[in-house]
């Protein structure tokens, strides 16, 4: 049974605005990208994890990445633990090989489904990413229709805030 000892949320501020998270057993198991007003943002995440605790300590490492992201500096997030569907689904098999697309590069819908080796599946890596509620660390926003297109983007601000994310990485550089 999962307590309040085990799940944990916060908020932290960035260039581009305040961000939040939860936390749980295995890790990051959410993640908001700059939308909301910080105290709204906080009681979102109270109000949706009413099981969690406030702590800021889970977020540290993750926090300082976020700012560095969102100003400019890249950042790199492979070594963040998540909560991700188990790996012999598709939903897991798509959110660990996205997580290994760099900053500043893209691959399609297709490519990345050639890459698990289900080229068939382009609609079903859409579908899995469009599922993703670690936005950022699982950098779904990496991943576009095959035709260039920036395909759907499903946290606030939608493909407007997908494409200032693309924008900002092709002026950065990502350092591991």
């Amino acid at each position: 049974m999962t307590t309040s000892k085990d799940i944990y949320y916060a908020s932290w501020p960035t260039a581009w605005g305040a961000m939040g998270g939860v936390w749980g057993e295995a890790g990051l198991r959410r993640i908001i990208l700059p939308h909301y007003q910080p105290d709204e943002l906080l009681a979102l995440l109270a109000w949706e994890h009413p099981k969690a605790t406030k702590d800021d300590k889970p977020f540290e490492l993750l926090a300082q990445r976020c700012r560095d992201y969102f100003n400019g500096k890249g950042a790199y997030f492979a070594d963040i633990a998540c909560e991700m569907p188990d790996e012999a689904t598709l939903a897991g098999q798509v959110y660990r090989q996205c997580r290994l697309i760099p900053y500043g590069t893209t691959l399609s819908y297709t490519q990345l489904a050639t890459i698990l080796n289900k080229p068939e599946a382009p609609r079903a890596v859409a579908s899995a990413l469009g599922r993703n509620s670690i936005p950022l660390v699982i950098p779904c926003h990496r991943v576009r229709y095959a035709d260039g297109r920036l395909g759907g983007f499903t946290a606030p601000g939608g493909v407007a805030f997908k494409q200032r994310m693309l924008d900002l990485e092709g002026r950065g550089k990502a350092k591991p």
